[in-house]
């Protein structure tokens, strides 16, 4: 059997702002144990009444990365947890938390060489970009492509960061659509990810790519299909989906 994960007290050691509704919270962890890029992280909180709620958090940070973690977190205007980081939480505070847990949506450096496409909505870029960090880390050079739809320029997370590695020229390609509205002089796609795109990027990388998806349910499943009838083999392929949550 496998050990069963213990909660633990995380302390809060850095708040960074990403987009004006997403902050990056880093977490050092007194029994920290190194995961797996794809990984998440269960966190609890709990209220003065003992009223509790908990909410799942994908890791943003690397393996590679010891003693401690990023979770990246949307504030949404409703929720419970995501209010409380977000408004409340300030470095030197502490968290309640669980993991890492998962072992379908991970991939892993030297175990997986070959191409690698990664397709995100909104802040399921978040493991995805835990992907492409150990990817970094582990000086790997498999060809590998996001494709990361966003509402808007402003609502892109880790995007100076994305742009650096690229410009590593490591064989990372970067694809951005923004489905709402473009920025003067946009270069990248300006609409939902549909075939035509999905066949432009997925071209260079041929039909024995690996493929993760994370986003909204009903991006993800359509990208999904969209693959399988291109050509990729279902069994290539790797989702996780968020519907409407309570944050």
């Amino acid at each position: 059997m496998k050990p069963t994960l213990n909660w633990q007290i995380a302390s809060v050691t850095t708040i960074k702002p990403e987009t004006a509704k997403v902050k990056s919270f880093t977490l050092t962890l007194p029994s920290w144990m190194r995961h797996r890029a794809g990984q998440h992280y269960d966190l609890r909180v709990t209220a003065e009444d003992g009223y509790q709620t908990q909410r799942s958090y994908s890791i943003a940070s690397e393996p590679e990365r010891e003693g401690e973690i990023d979770i990246t977190v949307e504030r949404i205007n409703d929720g419970e947890v995501s209010t409380y980081l977000h408004d409340v939480l300030m470095p030197g505070d502490r968290l309640e938390m669980r993991g890492p847990i998962g072992g379908y949506f991970v991939w892993e450096a030297g175990l997986s060489p070959g191409p690698l496409l990664l397709i995100a909505g909104g802040s399921g870029v978040v493991p995805l970009m835990s992907m492409i960090r150990h990817r970094d880390a582990a000086g790997e050079n498999n060809a590998t492509a996001l494709l990361y739809s966003s509402r808007n320029f402003e609502d892109i997370i880790y995007y100076n960061e994305l742009e650096k590695l690229r410009a590593a020229n490591n064989g990372l390609q970067i694809f951005h659509t923004l489905t709402r509205s473009q920025p003067p002089g946009w270069k990248g796609y300006a609409r939902r990810i549909d075939e035509e795109m999905l066949r432009e990027v997925v071209s260079p990388l041929g039909e024995a790519v690996q493929v993760f998806i994370c986003g909204p349910t009903l991006m993800v499943e359509s990208a999904a299909d969209i693959l399988v009838k291109i050509g990729i083999d279902s069994n290539q392929i790797r989702t996780e989906r968020f519907g409407p949550s309570g944050g």
